[in-house]
């Protein structure tokens, strides 16, 4: 068969594509090996996801819990489809009730509504064909009968104990000895097990409107919160469908706003005005007009973005044909120019799967800034992710911070398709990291013909704000110098969680190619 790509490897990773017919890809090996169990048992790649979400909240909690939000896209063999399950601000949340303040980072008033349970059982219920409790069994195994943290996981568990040791019901959680487990320390948390089981008994029901929505009150009233049971009883997952914009022949579809996917779309539209297949991968060329490209994205987004219902502008404006070309004409091809935005570091998981059917899930779920807020419902193992953190306070700003409001959003699930079918699923976790990710994914195939497994493996840039740019080890010390040459402050950054971890499932035409991120533990588990 021909593909628009080459099989070649040229970085320095020891992680090849995975072939098969029925694919799973997460950033942890347990967790691709859950959905794949739902798969052999005869359901759906809906269900794999599903199964290996849940199983993440277990063995990836540095970065997600009960208590995340989250997004997917789902190819159903026909059609694609959208859900938004990020939760809105509870109904006190007024911008007096934080004197004019920014919303905190940490604590209940950081929380807003968690959605990723909403989206396990909307899933199951439009799509899913095993029964939701039989996709809860590996996560509560793992959770009663203890996993075995790896070094990854664990040296995040211990970089991030320090900041959120005393935040109400972490420490008993997550620090039961006083400390981060170790690398091959085997690990239980058994009351975050009895929720999943009473959430797959109850279809999600227990967090939203039963004892769990009043275990939460109760907590959120006793450390300073004013979420209440009415909040989460008013929360609902929804689907928006997708925004998409064309790049060199492919679709790239994204969730519209309060999602930041709308970044990738922005940037993308930006680099169409630029011959990037002319410039050769990796060099300074190339990567200024990506960086140059990202900035002017981000600008849109953090003056525009914001819960659907409150922006003054809509989505589509941004995307205007017209509107890219005058953005592109304002890139210096030689010269950096600042721009400036709020970019904080964020903890997510991505996770996609695809069956012999032809069905692909494209989904994500996070804590975001780790273990997001710090806090923890004793008795329950729920942690509770802080995307309240996102809200703006300038008056007048569509994504101010008010009640019942969804915020500005980081995380985003990614899917390509051509001439309306599906070619690829994908996504690259980690604050905003992941639209930037995304664009680059996306240069290096369409434009220089990388497999995705290779588009996974090279080296990535983030920028950070202003002239600064974190580089990734492994662009020739040619790009970085010229780089720097052009006004781009370089920042060197060792720690690979900055550069976010990619996972991709590629259409072929009797089945998948899978890429799982060398950067974490990924897996494409695969039959």
């Amino acid at each position: 068969m021909t593909t628009p790509f080459g099989w070649n490897l040229p970085y320095a990773w020891p992680r090849k594509p995975v072939l098969a017919e029925n694919v799973v890809c997460t950033s942890q090996p347990l967790a691709a090996q859950a959905g794949l169990r739902m798969l052999a048992e005869g359901g759906n790649a809906v269900d794999a996801a599903i199964a290996t979400a849940i199983t993440l909240t277990i063995v990836e909690p540095v970065s997600n819990g009960i208590g995340s939000d989250a997004f997917a896209i789902v190819w159903d063999g026909a059609r694609l489809h959208g859900l938004n399950a990020s939760g809105r601000s509870p109904a006190g949340w007024t911008p007096e009730y934080f004197g004019g303040n920014p919303v905190p980072a940490l604590g209940w008033n950081s929380v807003t509504v968690p959605g990723a349970v909403s989206a396990w059982a909307e899933l199951h219920a439009t799509f899913g064909q095993l029964p939701f409790t039989t996709l809860f069994k590996p996560a509560i195994a793992y959770g009663r009968n203890g996993f075995l943290v790896s070094p990854t996981v664990a040296e995040q568990w211990a970089a991030q104990a320090p900041l959120f040791k005393d935040q109400p019901g972490f420490a008993e959680t997550f620090l039961p000895a006083k400390r981060a487990p170790k690398p091959g320390e085997l690990f239980r948390l058994p009351h975050h097990a009895a929720t999943l089981e009473l959430l797959a008994e109850t279809n999600g029901e227990a967090l939203y409107r039963g004892e769990l929505a009043d275990r939460l009150e109760a907590h959120a009233a006793a450390h300073g919160g004013v979420m209440r049971a009415d909040d989460l009883a008013a929360h609902r997952a929804d689907w928006v469908g997708t925004i998409d914009s064309t790049y060199r022949g492919y679709t790239v579809h994204e969730i519209p706003p309060n999602s930041q996917g709308i970044v990738a779309l922005i940037a993308l539209g930006i680099l169409e005005h630029f011959d990037m297949p002319s410039l050769p991968v990796d060099s300074a060329d190339s990567v200024h007009l990506q960086i140059e490209a990202v900035k002017l994205a981000f600008a849109d987004a953090r003056a525009h973005v914001a819960d659907i219902d409150h922006m003054a502008l809509a989505p589509h404006r941004l995307l205007d044909g017209e509107y890219l070309r005058q953005r592109a004409a304002s890139i210096d091809p030689k010269r950096a120019k600042p721009a400036f935005a709020d970019t904080p570091k964020g903890g997510t998981v991505y996770l996609t799967a695809a069956d012999a059917a032809g069905v692909m899930v494209s989904m994500i779920q996070s804590n975001y800034m780790g273990f997001g807020s710090g806090v923890v419902v004793p008795g329950t193992g729920i942690s509770l992710q802080n995307r309240g953190a996102d809200f703006a306070v300038a008056q007048g700003h569509p994504n101010r911070v008010g009640p019942n409001k969804r915020p500005y959003h980081t995380i985003i699930p990614g899917f390509v398709t051509k001439n309306g079918a599906p070619v690829m699923s994908f996504g690259v976790m980690g604050g905003t990291m992941q639209p930037q990710g995304h664009v680059q994914m996306m240069v290096r195939i369409a434009d220089h013909g990388q497999n995705p497994q290779a588009a996974c493996d090279g080296p990535r840039f983030r920028w950070v704000h202003g002239l600064q740019v974190s580089c990734e080890r492994g662009f020739p010390p040619s790009t970085l110098d010229e780089l720097q040459r052009r006004g781009h402050d370089l920042i060197t950054v060792d720690d690979y969680n900055q550069f976010g971890s990619c996972q991709a499932i590629w259409r072929l035409d009797d089945g998948y190619l899978a890429a799982s991120d060398p950067r974490r533990d990924g897996q494409a588990a695969a039959f």
